[in-house]
């Protein structure tokens, strides 16, 4: 038997409690041995909670106790989580984690920390909630060179997304019916404004490309300003508009990890990704295009992942499960401006101010426009040519088309 412990007893760290009693003996199967939860790490009593018996309110406990040997991190942040987490692993117990600050931030620091004391140091929940992406990048696609990976990284924006495409709501009603359903934080700023997903694209680059992305490195733009006008021009052309964090290997040594709200043809699978679900592609040299969709949020499928690297640290003590990267160089991150692809603009730019500046334009047409306003798709340019040729022009909005 195997003594574990959890830090906070959330939504996560609830539900991963429950995750380990109600499946205890499926467990016991599949780790070779029972894991028997001992202490639940929170910082204010919980008269009347279901594993109140449980609730330690020192960290001390926990790192002091030598049965313990398997630790599940689901506080959050990146500030007390981080103190928790290294004290856990310098005192030699395997840490598992759901919190994506704390990995995109000081993730190298401790996946090397947990190389020197011979434990693990495992992430699956921290990128796409229940969906299992991080280990299949690592192991099954391990002999591929990856040159990209993109997706729908956050299910409160996908949600809210989805409700303006498909019911016609403003960005504000949208957001409140998420916020009301759970899905959105009284504070939803991390999530409208693309940083949580600039967390989980930094987690992805990490370990597709092999050395460091800092979150201070990579642009994240969210979908605040996105209008149904522009909703509407998507439609027109068969696409549909999704917040996106994508990686891409652009030279030898030189990655883009970004995010933006882009188009997406209604032919590609991400675009029907809805909801609160995820969507994710990787592209390798040997395996073509992969595509991972599933929940990615919500107290269960999170809980899984959890329990799941639990088990992996449980089933054979011997083996180590090596998930990390290397230090990256100054220079190493360039900016998304210089990647060429096609752009969707609306511009109140009169007809020959386009022309001047564009050629080969393919028009969109909506029986909503206002008189004087345009949209169109170029070619191929990159983000910096596109501000040049736009300089003094009334640019209302542009999205990249994905290709």
């Amino acid at each position: 038997m195997v003594k574990a412990a959890i830090l906070g007893i959330g939504t996560v760290g609830g539900g991963t409690a429950e995750v380990l009693t109600k499946n205890r003996e499926l467990i016991a199967r599949r780790a070779g041995q029972e894991i028997e939860l001992k202490y639940i790490l929170c910082r204010s009593p919980r008269p009347g909670h279901p594993f109140e018996s449980l609730i330690v309110h020192d960290i001390d406990t926990i790192v002091s106790d030598g049965e313990v040997k398997v630790v599940a991190e689901c506080i959050g942040g990146a500030t007390l989580a981080y103190e928790y987490v290294k004290a856990c692993l310098e005192a030699g117990k395997n840490v598992v984690t759901s919190n994506k600050e704390l990995v995109a931030e000081k993730g190298l620091e401790l996946t090397t920390l947990a190389r020197r004391k011979g434990v693990n140091f495992l992430f699956e929940a921290s990128v796409g909630g229940g969906i299992p992406i991080l280990r299949p990048i690592c192991q099954c696609l391990a002999a591929n060179e990856i040159s990209s990976v993109c997706g729908i990284l956050n299910g409160t924006t996908n949600y809210i997304l989805t409700e303006m495409i498909q019911m016609g709501k403003s960005f504000e009603q949208a957001l409140r019916e998420a916020q009301e359903k759970g899905y959105a934080e009284a504070d939803p700023t991390a999530d409208v404004e693309g940083l949580d997903a600039g967390r989980k694209i930094c987690i992805l680059a990490d370990l597709c490309f092999g050395k460091n992305v800092p979150t201070s490195a990579i642009t994240t733009e969210g979908i605040t300003k996105i209008t149904p006008a522009d909703i509407e021009y998507a439609r027109a052309l068969g696409y549909k508009i999704k917040l996106l964090g994508r990686a891409i290997r652009t030279g030898p040594n030189s990655v883009t990890a970004f995010v933006a709200p882009h188009l997406i043809s209604k032919a590609n699978p991400i675009a029907n990704v809805d909801g609160v679900m995820n969507g994710i592609s990787v592209k390798g040299d040997a395996v073509g295009e992969a595509m991972f969709f599933g929940p990615g949020a919500g107290a269960l499928p999170t809980a899984s992942a959890v329990a799941a690297d639990m088990i992996d640290c449980v089933r054979d003590p011997a083996t180590r499960v090596y998930l990390g990267w290397w230090p990256s160089e100054e220079g190493y991150v360039t900016g998304p401006d210089k990647l060429s692809c096609r752009w969707m603009v609306r511009t109140g730019a009169p007809l020959e101010r386009i022309a001047s500046a564009f050629s080969g334009v393919r028009f969109i047409s909506v029986p909503s426009a206002p008189p004087e306003e345009y949209a169109f798709i170029t070619q191929y340019m990159t983000g910096e040519e596109l501000s040049a040729r736009t300089e003094g022009m009334q640019v209302l909005a542009r999205y990249r088309v994905l290709d």
